[in-house]
Order: structure tokens, then sequence, then C-alpha cells
């Protein structure tokens, strides 16, 4: 099955189509390789008209994945998604997330439920573990399949697990139908590159990149700015699209206003050559050794 397959406008000032990329699951579905982050929204009321416009504005751009999760805004950021979708959840694919405290059978359960409850929806695409933290990863597998077999979720995943935590995921009985890891992951936050992403390719596990613009940091990043000047794009397009020149990397920016959301999809038609690309590496070096695992 392929989510979002339709093509997206084309940018303003541009007669080039957007040439969306598509990552696949371990399941096979393709889904798109940039989304939508949520994280921050839904926690100022006075926001609350503007962040979901901006919602609605991506779907209508061509945005079919977006990302949210139970603890951000306290479930407030799901409720703004929710209601932007609202007649059109059957073409966006959903990602939410489960707090570490609620992932054992039964809170987990109340747990998702109150997700879809928020989110208007009676399923969810891709349900996470947010963040490993003291979890018994054998009860976090038996509540993720239970949500599985009863049709609450599609699939499940996890959440800032480095290369020893999907190990011990691995070493447990059906933990390997865990569809994604996600992590933080940028030009400026090239951990995982030494032995999670590696780890990941050998298993076809896809890789989610929260943060991918650092926090805004690489939106105003001198070297990205200089470079950006030959592709006529911006210092956060070429972050992007340096992600996206990853064929297992899935990037899930945010967007305060409905210009960055154009120009974040715009990132998916630049292509950088390989002398640029071996630039970049010299700016912001791959790690040589382990890095503990970034977060936020």
């Amino acid at each position: 099955a392929s989510i979002g397959s339709r093509s997206p406008p084309r940018p303003r000032g541009s007669s080039a189509p957007y040439q969306m990329k598509f990552v696949s699951l371990p399941d096979r579905t393709q889904v798109p390789a940039l989304g939508l982050g949520t994280w921050r929204l839904g926690e100022a009321p006075e926001r609350r008209a503007a962040e979901l416009d901006t919602l609605r504005t991506a779907f209508d751009l061509g945005y079919r994945l977006f990302d949210t999760a139970e603890m951000y805004a306290d479930g407030r950021a799901e409720e703004l998604l929710g209601e932007a979708l609202a007649g059109r959840r059957h073409e966006a694919f959903i990602v939410s997330k489960v707090l570490p405290q609620n992932s054992w059978v039964k809170a987990a359960r109340a747990a998702c439920e109150r997700s879809l409850k928020r989110l208007r929806t009676d399923y969810i695409d891709l349900y996470l573990l947010h963040w490993r933290e003291q979890v018994s990863l054998p009860e976090v597998l038996e509540s993720m399949e239970r949500l599985v077999a009863a049709g609450k979720i599609r699939r499940w995943g996890v959440s800032n697990f480095d290369t020893a935590d999907l190990k011990e995921l691995w070493s447990i009985p059906d933990g390997n139908r865990c569809a994604v890891n996600q992590v933080w992951y940028s030009l400026g936050s090239r951990g995982p590159e030494f032995d999670l992403l590696p780890w990941q390719r050998e298993r076809r596990l896809p890789l989610m990149a929260y943060c991918p613009l650092d926090e805004g940091r690489l939106a105003v990043h001198p070297a990205l700015t200089a470079l950006g000047r030959r592709y006529r794009a911006s210092a956060a397009q070429l972050a992007l699209a340096w992600l996206l020149s990853h064929p297992e990397v899935i990037a899930i920016p945010k967007a305060a206003h409905p210009g960055h959301l154009n120009e974040n999809l715009a990132a998916a038609r630049i292509t950088l050559s390989p002398q640029d690309a071996a630039e970049l590496d010299r700016v912001f070096q791959p790690p040589r050794s382990k890095q503990r695992l970034a977060m936020v």
C-alpha cells in the first residue's frame, strides 16, 4: 500500500513539480520520506487558530505523514491534528507515541484509546514507545501486539532507542516486527551514523529523524546559507535535502507557518552533488567514535 502518493502542488515561483521520495517500511508500506512534526503545537491557546490553519495548509500542499505524541502539550497536539484532518484522515499516515509509564498492557490500551479519541480516528498507522526508560521490553512488545490485534494500531515502533536497545529488542521473539526507530538525526547531530544507522540499514529498519534542523540552528548556519546560493535554496532546505539523500531516512521537521511548509517540501527536489556532499562532511564531520544518542 502507498500512503500519500498524490504529488504535492508545484512550489511558488517554480515550474518544476515536487519529486517526493518514499521509504519502505518492513511490511512494504510506502510512506513519504518527508513529514510534518507537531512538537510544541497546542501549548498556547492564543496560537491555536494559526496552528490549526498550518496543519490544514500542510495537508492541502501535499503532506501526508504527520508525527505527534500523547505527551505533546498533554494531548492537545493530537487534538489539533485530529481536527485538521477531519474528513481526510484516510489519506494521511499518522504517527503517535505512548509514554513509557503507559506502555504496560492495560495502561497502553487506555493511553491508545485516549489518543484515538483526540485524533478523531479508530486506528493509528504507527504507534511508538516514546523512549526506553526502565520498561520491560517483552511487556511493551505484548502491549503493542495486542493493540495491533485489536485493530487500534496498524504497526508499532520505538523512539530514542540506541543500538544496544534495538539489539535487546531483536533478541525477544517478534521484536523484529518493529517498524521504525525515531531518533534525533541531522547534519549537526550525526552520532547515529557510527553504529545505529548501519545496524538499522542491515535490517531494513527505517530511521525517522526528528529535529532535522537542530531546533532551527541549521536554518541559519553560515556554511549552509553559503552553499544554498548554488542551489537557489535556503540553509534549511539543504539540511533537509542532505537527510533525504539517505534512502532509509524519514525526516519530520516542524513548520511554524505556511511559508516553511512550502520551503520544506521543495527540499525534496534538491540533489546534492558529490562535491557539495563532501563539503558538508568537512563542515559537519561524521562521527569517528560512538556518541551518546542525542535526545530532546
